[in-house]
C-alpha cells in the first residue's frame, strides 16, 4: 500500500465500517461494533503515516493492501 496521511487512512477505515469514538488532540480513536480493537490514528495535517504504523493498523483492522 502506498503511504497515506492520517486523514486518508481515516477515510479508508470509515469505508470498512469503523466509527469515530472520540478525538483527543490530534488523535482520532476508532472502533468497530463487535470488535475489542481500538485504533488511535494521528492526524497531523497532511503528513504521511510511518510505514510500520500503517502496517500495524492494517493488520489490527483486517484491511488488506488491495482493499484500500
Amino acid at each position: 500500500m502506498k503511504p497515506v496521511s492520517g486523514k486518508e487512512f481515516i477515510k479508508i477505515l470509515e469505508q470498512h465500517g469503523w466509527k469515530l469514538l472520540r478525538v483527543k488532540g490530534s488523535h482520532h480513536v476508532f472502533g468497530k461494533e463487535g470488535s475489542p480493537v481500538r485504533i488511535s490514528v494521528p492526524v497531523h495535517g497532511s503528513s504521511m503515516l510511518k510505514a510500520g504504523l500503517q502496517r500495524h493498523f492494517m493488520k489490527q483492522t483486517g484491511i488488506e493492501e488491495d482493499e484500500s
